[in-house]
């Protein structure tokens, strides 16, 4: 059982700074809350709850939330609190250029500073898209306040032509197979419109899914929120459950240091490797322990996921999509066998008040077939690995469960591309000296090269390569990639190209080497000339002068670290500013 002990109760909320007295300003505060027609019993102390919504129309996995949030403020009331609903920045993956990552350190503000400026005693945070889920948790983190988190869901599978269609995943396939002469221009356009077929985010093991089930995995969200489809109805009992239990969490003062310790990020990053969860989910991981204190490095990332093997058989690692991952039995299957394996750390706190092993000791697998035995693994060594090497001294990542073992270990010829645009300009040049034993380069992609770190990591193969039936090559890159992607792709090269890491001098012929088993990725040149390089490089000029461009080039971190802001680690915590009134 879990080591928590509630605070006493009743004891005084935040909200009473606002509401609870008959002063002007406490009156002032109360008498524009009832313009909406809200009761004067419903300030008599009650818990005052808000849901953060990231709801938005530009934000298609997010679009159902509005009724979610209806569904939370059920909750919420039958527990005797106040619901009060909210909107912070949505960052929608399809849509925000240059990239949603971008901006997720501004959804994380956004949801901190209305967090403390506003008169709440808990929060419900309603998330789904990529980047919706750790910004809102880093926010919640930063302030401290009880919080819980509750999923938008994955989309249904996708149908086309008697065959399962994966949001992301079939894009990134089938695009590759126009190129080769594969498929028609007619037959892609006409599979668009069967892959995405109803609300929620992607109904792969993307960074939506993965990111869902970090929330799970950390304890920050209910058993079971991960899977559950967007348009089941569970997933709207779900979110009324939430409401019910966040009322509870503020009387018992449970906040997220409370549930977001050491033991429970172990957690998460197994559970990572056991489903084959997106790399995305390193940078997120990082940058949220670091809101709450936690020491968090990529050396742990690749320390406690190496021997963790894959068993979720999910794309783009495997075959099924998150309704049979649901219908098997969901994350709370994996952490029973993580537990049985000895590689979870069982009296991890949960928001539900007990631990995260009372919550799946008894969870039930209804298809080995999706979620396997270890002796059946897709991969006996997942998770994600972690290089290092004179050109990433401080780490690039790699996922195996998605790489083709023949490319694990490989020394190829570099074909260099300075950036994106360059990449575009002449990967489809039949002049291009290229061949499939070589290693694509791209620079200049990190946070600050892009800006932001956009999923461009999985580069496309050159149509030439392509036409001789190969399906992946050897990329490398400062860049992120897609959580639905998949390839043979070294990812988040640190030091990144646009501040000076090795990526930057690497030259169009430079031999490479990549051994994955040994976690090595080094250029094979003269210590001596590298060092010359480095010292000939200049900065490019194209830097943002001004805005929130400009915020985030000086002062994001690298990729290595969480890329988070310098100034937002911590927590700052929940004092109530002064009023003004």
């Amino acid at each position: 059982m879990s080591r928590f002990k509630p605070a006493e109760w009743p004891r005084k909320l935040r909200s009473t700074e606002w509401f609870g007295g008959t002063s002007r300003d406490h009156i002032y505060h109360r008498s524009w809350m009832k313009n909406q027609g809200l009761p004067a019993d419903l300030f008599d102390g009650r818990p005052v709850v808000g849901i953060c919504n990231t709801w938005s129309q530009l934000t298609p996995c997010n679009a159902h939330l509005r009724d979610l949030a209806e569904r939370v403020k059920h909750g919420i009331y039958e527990a005797g609190g106040l619901p009060l609903e909210f909107p912070v920045f949505s960052t929608g993956e399809s849509a925000l250029r240059p990239t949603a990552m971008m901006y997720r350190n501004l959804a994380a503000m956004d949801v901190e500073e209305a967090l403390r400026a506003n008169p709440l005693d808990g929060v419900v945070l309603l998330v789904g898209c990529d980047k919706t889920t750790p910004a809102l948790l880093m926010g919640a983190a930063s302030v401290d306040i009880p919080a819980i988190a509750v999923s938008g869901g994955p989309m249904l599978n996708g149908k086309w032509r008697g065959q399962e269609v994966g949001s992301g995943t079939a894009l990134w396939q089938m695009s590759e197979m126009v190129k080769s002469g594969e498929l028609t221009n007619d037959d892609f356009l006409e599979a668009e419109q069967a892959m995405s077929r109803s609300p929620g985010s992607c109904n792969t093991m993307g960074t939506a899914s993965t990111m869902a089930s970090m929330a799970e995995a950390l304890g920050m969200a209910l058993s079971g929120n991960a899977a559950i489809p967007a348009v089941d109805s569970r997933r709207r009992v779900m979110a009324h459950l939430t409401g019910r239990r966040i009322v509870q969490m503020v009387k018992d003062d449970l906040k997220p240091s409370d549930v977001m310790t050491r033991d429970a990020f172990e957690n998460a990053i197994r559970t990572n490797g056991a489903i084959g969860g997106s790399t995305n989910a390193v940078i997120h991981l990082l940058a949220l322990a670091g809101r709450v204190g936690v020491d968090l490095t990529l050396d742990d990332w690749d320390r406690l996921g190496r021997d963790v093997a894959t068993i979720v058989d999910l794309m783009p690692s495997g075959r099924f999509l998150m309704e049979e991952f649901f219908y098997a039995g969901g994350l709370p299957v994996v952490l029973r066998q993580l537990g049985e394996g000895g590689l979870l750390h069982k009296d991890a706190l949960t928001v539900s008040g007990t631990s995260i092993w009372d919550e799946v000791r008894d969870a039930k697998n209804w298809n080995p077939e999706v979620i396997r035995p270890v002796s059946k693994a897709l991969t006996g060594s997942g998770g994600v690995a972690v290089l290092k090497g004179n050109l990433a001294p401080k780490g690039a990542v790699l996922k195996p469960s998605a790489a083709t073992p023949e490319l694990m270990q490989h020394r190829g010829r570099a074909v260099v591309f300075e950036d994106i645009d360059d990449y575009k300009a002449r990967i489809a040049d039949e002049d291009l000296d290229i061949d499939e034993t070589c290693v694509m380069v791209l620079k200049n992609c990190g946070p600050r090269g892009y800006p932001g770190m956009s999923e461009v990591g999985n580069m496309g193969l050159p149509p030439k390569v392509l036409r001789k039936g190969i399906k992946d090559m050897v990329r490398i890159s400062d860049a992120r990639m897609s959580g639905t992607a998949y390839g043979t792709v070294v990812l988040h090269t640190s030091p990144e190209a646009a501040v000076g890491g090795p990526l930057a001098v690497v030259r169009d012929g430079d031999m490479i080497e990549l051994d994955v088993a040994a976690r090595r990725l080094h250029l094979d040149i003269p210590d001596a000339e590298l060092e010359a390089r480095l010292a000939e490089w200049t900065p490019r000029h194209d830097v943002p002068t001004a805005g929130y461009a400009k915020l985030f080039h000086d002062h994001v971190q690298g990729a290595d670290t969480g890329a988070d802001f310098d100034f937002l680690v911590g927590s700052r915590g929940h004092e109530v500013p002064r009023d003004s009134h």
